[in-house]
């Protein structure tokens, strides 16, 4: 059974919270749902909440990757939240990278990015953007 990731709206920023492992066919459908999110609400910007994830395969890392890129196309920035250590070392030890990717420890963190973000040109804004207190 396909579990559907739910795609909140606050403002005009998309909360994906994912509450579970993420599956192959999860992502996908996760994919097309926020593509379609973003249209529709107008969203600057995607925060993906990863805290209850456990495990990440390579797929889901380049999903996570790909999410980011058509968001961009979509002219809105992600940040990734919440990823655990253990979430981090896989990535690392499986050689993946989210390039391109911004990520946050937490959520509060995350949106204060796309605030600031929201606040400057396109051109200002990098994916590496070290996040403040």
């Amino acid at each position: 059974m396909i579990e559907q990731v739910p795609v909140l709206r606050i403002g005009k920023v998309l909360l994906v919270s994912v509450q579970t492992d993420l599956d192959d066919e999860t992502v996908l459908l996760l994919q097309d749902d926020l593509a379609a999110a973003i249209v529709e609400a107008g969203a600057h910007g995607v925060v993906i909440d990863i805290t209850a994830v456990e495990i990440v395969d390579s797929f889901v890392g380049r999903m996570l990757a790909t999410i980011a890129a058509l968001s961009r196309l979509l002219d809105a920035r992600t940040v990734v939240v919440g990823m655990r250590p253990a979430v981090a070392i896989t990535m690392v030890e499986l050689g993946m990278s989210l390039h391109g990717v911004r990520t946050a420890l937490t959520l509060d963190k995350g949106l204060r990015m796309l605030d600031r973000d929201s606040a400057l040109p396109r051109e200002e804004t990098g994916a590496n953007t070290p996040v403040g207190p």
